[in-house]
Order: C-alpha cells, then sequence, then structure tokens
C-alpha cells in the first residue's frame, strides 16, 4: 500500500485528498492488474468508464461544458494520473489523452469548438487526440511541414503526422500545421479535425513496448473549415506550449504511480523472498537500495506537486515543470529497474507487474518533451533570470 502522507502537504485543500481516496477505491475495483488482449477496444472501454465514473470532468475547462470547474486544476489531475497508473497504465494514458488532446480547445477554441468537443470528450463519448510530431519534427517544432493552404473559408492540409497516440482510434484530432505567416515556429496554425474527414488517413498503426493506439497520418487535401482553427493564424506554436505547459507536469505525476507501484511490489519481494537462511529485506544492501527509492520518489513528488500548486497559483512554471518531469521520469526509470533486479529472472517474465512497469516507464522519458529538451529548459530559463 502506497504511502498517502503526501496528501497532507500543504500544495493540496482537502477536496484533494478526498478525489484521490475516491479515484483510489475505485480504480482498485474497476481498472487495477487489468490486461488488454485488444489495446484499442480497452482503451475505448475505459475512456468510457472513466467519463462514465465522472473522472474526465477534471481533464477539461468550464463547468458549462462538463469540466469540473471553470478552469484545469493541475494538482488533480496529477493526482488522477499519479492513481490511475498506479494501478494500470493504460487507464493512466486513456485519462491522459483525453486531456492532452481536448486541452487546445479548452484553452484556445471558440465558444461553438468548445459547446461541440468538451462535453463529449467528459463524457466519454468522443476519443481525443494530439497530433504535432511529425518524421523530422519531434522535440524541433519549427522543423514542422505539414502544410494549411487557405482556401477561401476553409484550409487544405497536406502532410503527416506520427508517433499520434490515439491515432486509428480518436474521433477528432487537435493537428499542427504550417500556415506561412512568418518562418519557424510562428507561422504554424491548429485546427480541429474530425477522424471522418475525407483526406484524413490513417497510414500505418505503430506498435510500441507498451502497447497503446499509435498511429501515422496523412492528409491530401484534407479540407477543414477556418472556424475549426484554434486561436489566431500562426499561434500554433503558442497554442501547442500552453497545451503542454498544463499537462507536462501531469507526465510526472504518472511517472511517480509507476513508481510507487514499483516500491510497493519491490516491498513485498524484499520482506517476503527467503535467501541464504533470511529474507531479502534483512541484507543491508536491499535497505540502502530501498532507501535510494524512497528518497528519490518523495523528491519527484516535491518537484511535481510544487510546479503543480504553482501553476494553479497562477504562476509560470515552464523551468519548474520542465524540473519535475525530468526528475520523475529519470527517477522512476532508476526505481523500476531496482525493483525488477529484487525480482531477479522473476522480474522480466511477461505479465509480472514489474515488467510490465518497466516497458511503461521507458517512453516518459521521451513523449511531451524528452528528457534532454528539459534540461535545455531549464537552462534556457535560468539564463534568462540571470
Amino acid at each position: 500500500m502506497s504511502d498517502k502522507n503526501y496528501l497532507a502537504w500543504p500544495f493540496f485543500e482537502a477536496r484533494h485528498a478526498a478525489l484521490e481516496q475516491a479515484l483510489d477505491a475505485w480504480a482498485a475495483q474497476h481498472v487495477s492488474g487489468a490486461h488488454a488482449d485488444d489495446v484499442d477496444a480497452a482503451c475505448r472501454q475505459l475512456v468510457r468508464q472513466l467519463g462514465d465514473a465522472g473522472w474526465l470532468r477534471h481533464a477539461i475547462a468550464g463547468t458549462q461544458y462538463g469540466g469540473a470547474g471553470d478552469s484545469i486544476d493541475t494538482r488533480a489531475i496529477c493526482l488522477i494520473r499519479e492513481t490511475l497508473a498506479r494501478h494500470n497504465g493504460l487507464a493512466d494514458f486513456a485519462f491522459a489523452m483525453q486531456g492532452l488532446g481536448s486541452g487546445a480547445i479548452s484553452l484556445f477554441g471558440s465558444e461553438a469548438n468548445r459547446a461541440a468537443y468538451l462535453p463529449r470528450v467528459a463524457r466519454g463519448d468522443a476519443i481525443a487526440a494530439f497530433a504535432l510530431s511529425e518524421p523530422q519534427a519531434g522535440s524541433d517544432v519549427a522543423a514542422m511541414q505539414c502544410a494549411a493552404l487557405r482556401d477561401g473559408d476553409d484550409y487544405l492540409l497536406n502532410g503527416e503526422k506520427t508517433w499520434i497516440s490515439n491515432g486509428g482510434i480518436a474521433d477528432f484530432y487537435v493537428v499542427f500545421a504550417r500556415t506561412g505567416e512568418q518562418p519557424g515556429a510562428r507561422g504554424i496554425s491548429a485546427f480541429i479535425v474530425d477522424a471522418g474527414t475525407p483526406g484524413l488517413r490513417i497510414a500505418e498503426r505503430i506498435n510500441v513496448i507498451a502497447p497503446h493506439p499509435l498511429a501515422r497520418l496523412e492528409f491530401s487535401d484534407c479540407r477543414v473549415p477556418a472556424s475549426q482553427r484554434l486561436g489566431e493564424a500562426g499561434q500554433g506554436f503558442k497554442v501547442a506550449m500552453a497545451t503542454l505547459d498544463v499537462f507536462r507536469t501531469s507526465v510526472a505525476a504518472a511517472a511517480l504511480g509507476f513508481a510507487r507501484r514499483a516500491l510497493d511490489e519491490a516491498l513485498a519481494r524484499a520482506t517476503q523472498r527467503q535467501m541464504f537462511g533470511q529474507v531479502l529485506a534483512d541484507f543491508q544492501l536491499t535497505q540502502a537500495r530501498l532507501a535510494q527509492m524512497a528518497t528519490g520518489i518523495d523528491t519527484s513528488a516535491l518537484l511535481t506537486y510544487r510546479a503543480a500548486w504553482q501553476r494553479d497559483q497562477g504562476g509560470k512554471v515552464t523551468k519548474e515543470a520542465a524540473m519535475a518531469k525530468l526528475h520523475a521520469t529519470e527517477t522512476a526509470q532508476q526505481v523500476i529497474d531496482a525493483a525488477l533486479q529484487m525480482f531477479g529472472g522473476l522480474g522480466v517474465v511477461s505479465g509480472q507487474v514489474v515488467e510490465s512497469l518497466y516497458r511503461e516507464i521507458r517512453a516518459l522519458r521521451i513523449y511531451e518533451g524528452a528528457t534532454e529538451v528539459q534540461q535545455l529548459i531549464i537552462a534556457r530559463e535560468l539564463l534568462k533570470e540571470t
């Protein structure tokens, strides 16, 4: 049973502790330990379950659209992601993508856009996706080649996107394309593209070590009304970065959830595994490793919830969110590796919890800004302050 003392930290209000406790009980009953042979079907089911239970309300902004509040509560989405990740990685993914995929609509959508999409996301009736990356434009967003040409009251999209989570099952995609108002990042715009729009094709489904829906998309004269643009023309980079600023801290929270589960598994193993006439936990080497794991987890939690609290107070969190994501994902990788080592050969057997965690954590060190990108962000912010 993971330590819950952190819920008493001054970063949280009573409602946050109540939220975590309610979700923990719900997840234990509905998603804990679930394995999926059909990942697409499992994700659809999880989105439906999360919507029916009301958890997706926290992923969107605006009570009039079904949201839990007028703005997104960063501490709430972090607690939700940490709790779901501790129970089931795919459940965390399903929740996270509803938030990331619709976040730009919450932040920049017109009244008509918000009314058309956000209530469906909150209920779990529509699956959302965020389409930013391209084969040659992942961390370097300014290298984007997918283009949107104005044609009367519409735009024609041409190009491709890859590594798109929920690709192939999403009902709509928030797509970023070059509109050319200025060179580089200043000439990009964001659009809502419905999955059935002619000219949008799922070109390839991508299989990864921790299975979830992932695809490469192709656009060929895909006609999108100008009313589906989010924000002003040429402000797509701003839209993308503002959306990522909200949800980047929650990636740290998901890593924290994986790490907490790994420590739980390691403690259970260490106190039960007989070896050389004693249990594994009696060895000083084991005790030292457990201490390192627990200390790293608490450090990650402090960075994560500092960033979440600071954003909820209206503060700028570019540096703090980057620190949280960098430290929490790297530490979780180390904690999970140490937990797997304590299981010995059993740790690499398919279906074991630590084996699943080992596969789940690896992508978090890459997506929404790889560790190396977070280091650049932190250094850039420090130099600005200097």
